[in-house]
């Protein structure tokens, strides 16, 4: 790239900028990842090199049982570390995993309080991969389901409703939309319309994470 940017190629002088930071770091040992690009047109040639060590990373830590809730001496290192790279660290116990394997939901939740846990240790996992990759979630209830959905976070309506079909996202109208707390402190759809926590919003909308929607759309 260096070689053609020299000669008045543009795009290549262009890669050849972005990466030179990069291979700096690589060459003191260093993850790809710390070498950010600044703008948007820069981290889009950024990622078509596709560096290993430019991909998000999350660190898991596998700690004893009385070390479930805070971690310890080492994992506070990783996490250290995580933190200098860009990248994620979670702290989950293995033994307390296969322990809860075989509880039911009441059991699983006795059992994590009085390991001082509010949540598993999987569920740290996802929740932190998430975040890591700026993912969100919204869902869909019906009579007889109710489905989670992945979108990046920033996506509007439109491209919500595409998750499910691209129908639904070429065919557009609204999204009559309940907020996950609404939804779940009201007791359900009917409940949140009577209380008035039902919205209709339009293309522009932002979606939030744990939105309850229900598309409108017309093809």
């Amino acid at each position: 790239a260096q070689k053609k940017a020299a000669q008045g190629d543009k795009e290549n002088k262009l890669l050849a900028s972005v990466l030179a930071p990069a291979l700096e770091l690589l060459r003191e040992g260093k993850p790809a990842r710390l070498a950010w690009p600044n703008d948007e047109e820069e981290r889009k040639v950024f990622a078509s090199a596709q560096l290993l060590t430019a991909k998000p990373v999350l660190y898991v830590c596998n700690v004893e049982e009385e070390a479930a809730a805070n971690g310890n001496a080492f994992s506070a290192k990783v996490f250290e570390k995580a933190k200098a790279e860009g990248a994620n660290a979670v702290i989950v116990s293995a033994a307390i995993e296969s322990e809860l394997t075989g509880m039911d939901d009441e059991e699983r939740m006795v059992f994590l309080e009085e390991m001082g846990l509010h949540e598993t240790g999987l569920t740290r996992v996802i929740r932190s991969g998430y975040d890591l990759l700026h993912l969100i979630t919204f869902f869909t209830v019906g009579p007889k389901e109710a489905r989670a959905w992945t979108v990046h976070q920033g996506a509007k309506a439109p491209e919500a409703a595409g998750e499910i079909h691209s129908d639904m996202q070429r065919g557009f109208i609204r999204a009559e939309t309940i907020a996950y707390d609404d939804f779940v402190s009201l007791g359900g759809e009917n409940a949140a319309k009577e209380a008035g926590k039902l919205r209709q919003e339009g293309k522009e909308y932002v979606i939030a994470d744990g939105d309850v929607l229900h598309f409108k759309f017309n093809v």
